[in-house]
């Protein structure tokens, strides 16, 4: 949810993935990548983690039908970490998640997250053992992640959350989304065309 192109509050309910050091490889088998669109990424997330080698579901909290829906991932230590591909988030957005509240993020993850206009946002180890507690106790509970405000709400409970000021200020006043904002200034980016000698009309 949003005030004009901004990404004010993200609100919805929560599934929790546990484990420190959880890797790109690990949050989208390499073997996907070489799929040309990003459409199917979804299906894809955590496959190794949620399947054997036969295609039988392993015990993992995106395979359990309480957590169906959620829109917010809670995480633990250096979550992203391992490659730069930017296909990681992409399944995770296919999955329906629209924030991510973790302990620490890999900056490229965290990165690349910002892009796709998908917060990061931090909290201490005991809070994020405890909110992860409240879902699995609760899976239906709602979670309110308030970009303005920095804190988490949850249960009655709210907690101060940490994001970057330069991701804050991208998300909250909706500059995060760069073809957007090409499209806005379309007339400059023309204008910007034409003094570039190969694009210019007069050297078609």
């Amino acid at each position: 949810m949003g005030t004009g192109d901004g990404i004010t509050q993200i609100r919805g309910t929560g599934v929790p993935v546990e484990g420190d050091d959880i890797d790109t490889d690990r949050i989208i088998p390499a073997r996907y990548l070489k799929e040309i669109t990003f459409t199917n990424m979804g299906r894809y997330a955590f496959f190794d983690e949620r399947f054997d080698e036969s295609g039988k579901a392993r015990p993992h909290p995106m395979n359990d039908p309480g957590f169906d829906g959620a829109a917010i991932l809670v995480v633990n230590k250096n979550f992203g970490c391992g490659s730069s591909r930017e296909h990681a988030p992409q399944a995770i957005i296919r999955r329906g998640i629209r924030a991510i509240i973790g302990e620490s993020f890999a900056e490229i993850f965290a990165g690349n997250c910002m892009v796709l206009g998908v917060p990061t946002v931090t909290a201490g180890e005991g809070e994020v053992r405890d909110l992860m507690a409240s879902i699995r106790e609760t899976p239906k509970m709602e979670l309110c992640v308030d970009l303005p405000e920095k804190r988490v709400s949850y249960n009655g409970k709210k907690i101060a959350v940490r994001i970057s000021d330069v991701v804050w200020s991208a998300l909250t006043e909706g500059t995060w989304d760069s073809t957007r904002l090409m499209l806005a200034n379309l007339d400059l980016v023309r204008q910007t065309a034409q003094r570039i000698p190969y694009l210019a009309d007069d050297r078609k």
